[in-house]
């Protein structure tokens, strides 16, 4: 093995703004990495054992499914757990997959928008694991899980609705509030 080739091999491998070429040292200055590809069949694999995955767990009061034939939109629905002012009541989810999915979480709103301290009056929901705190190792179960746990659980401290953050704490008066806002956008 020669002393210089691995020196080069290990400079190549360091070069985080250049290329790995075949050939020649004086091919690496020439070959500047342009934005990648973005693999979106690798990407199309990961929703599909995803999907696999939540159909086979059959977690009680969630579900998804692509919307048509394109994995990189679904349809999801959540059920009010047992014990909420939710209980009983059933939700729409629209998710948007980005291409660069799972490193980039996905855009998920509920349609129609739901009467929630952490839910705008056009769906957007404030979970930090859709923001900030998204980390690749979650997928849409998880997510499900977590947005479903959010219905009976909000964070009052950061309310998009503050409205409903402000009823909260009185249930009877909230969940009368949340009916009739359920009602007028056509919930079921």
């Amino acid at each position: 093995m020669n002393i210089d080739g691995g020196v080069e091999a290990n400079s190549r491998q360091q070069q985080g703004n250049f290329a790995i070429a075949a050939g020649p040292p004086h091919s690496l200055k020439q070959s500047k990495t342009v934005s990648s590809p973005v693999d979106t069949h690798s990407v199309s694999r990961r929703l599909q054992s995803e999907l696999m995955v939540l159909m086979t767990r059959g977690d009680p009061g969630i579900s998804a499914f692509p919307e048509g034939d394109n994995i990189f939109s679904w349809i999801g629905t959540i059920k009010g757990c047992t014990g909420t002012v939710y209980e009983a009541l059933s939700f729409k989810l629209s998710m948007k997959f980005p291409t660069d999915y799972p490193f980039k979480p996905p855009t998920i709103k509920f349609d129609p928008p739901c009467f929630h301290p952490n839910v705008d009056q056009y769906g957007n929901i404030c979970l930090d694991i859709l923001q900030d705190k998204w980390s690749s190792a979650y997928d849409v179960r998880t997510v499900l899980l977590s947005i479903q746990s959010l219905l009976g659980e909000p964070n009052n401290d950061s309310p998009l609705n503050s409205y409903a953050a402000a009823l909260w704490s009185n249930q009877e008066e909230y969940r009368k509030a949340m009916l009739r806002y359920h009602k007028d956008v056509g919930g079921r």
